[in-house]
């Protein structure tokens, strides 16, 4: 397989996504490996060239609080107060997922992660290809996320079909993970975007 490096052709990446194959993506936070969420041997993709154990869930990356609703059920208020707030941005939301998410991409639990994320390209790409994209971090599973295309190419070239030269990434770190299923709500991972700013937006301490 060659690996092919994309810098402008969103339309190629999305005949790619939607053909059941791998694009790494760039976002502010690291670079994901993506694949058309909706498709379940496609994520069974990701897991097997990341060697990603299959009872760790993957997030989703949508464009907006629409495709939300698509994919999630019983949105509460908190979540679209969040969005308004950080997306397009570093914060991943927990909600209960929708019949339409596979078993795979949420390791058969009832929740999904989602995350709107604050670059344009990969943007483009999942309204281009009209789907979520299942996309953890492009590199092997507990090894360093990768910041920039190259830091791709050095692990997965010749293992996914393509890579979306997106520059470097702005933050580097991973966004910040809070479970809205929870009462209070929980945070279950430190990433770009601090507490406090949650906190703020929902006028209530979070966990």
């Amino acid at each position: 397989m060659t690996t092919r490096r994309i810098t402008d052709n969103i339309p190629l990446a999305a005949e790619i996504i939607l053909g059941g194959g791998l694009v790494a993506v760039p976002t502010e936070t690291v670079y994901g490996l993506a694949a058309n969420g909706l498709n379940a041997r496609a994520v069974e993709k990701i897991y097997e060239v990341k060697n990603r154990p299959e009872t760790k869930p993957i997030s989703l990356l949508v464009a907006s609080m629409r495709d939300v609703e698509r994919f999630c059920r019983g949105i509460p208020e908190e979540a679209y107060a969040l969005a308004d707030a950080f997306w397009p941005g570093p914060l991943t939301m927990v909600l209960w997922r929708s019949e339409a998410v596979p078993d795979i991409v949420v390791a058969g639990g009832d929740t999904v992660g989602v995350r709107c994320p604050d670059h344009e390209m990969t943007l483009r790409l999942i309204r281009t290809a009209g789907v979520p994209l299942a996309a953890p971090s492009a590199n092997l599973s507990g090894e360093k996320s990768p910041k920039c295309a190259q830091d791709v190419l050095d692990v997965f070239d010749g293992k996914i079909d393509a890579v979306i030269d997106g520059g470097q990434c702005a933050l580097g770190i991973e966004s910040t993970i809070v479970d809205l299923t929870a009462t209070p709500p929980r945070i279950l991972r430190q990433g770009g975007l601090e507490r406090a700013e949650i906190e703020r937006v929902l006028g209530m301490e979070v966990k």
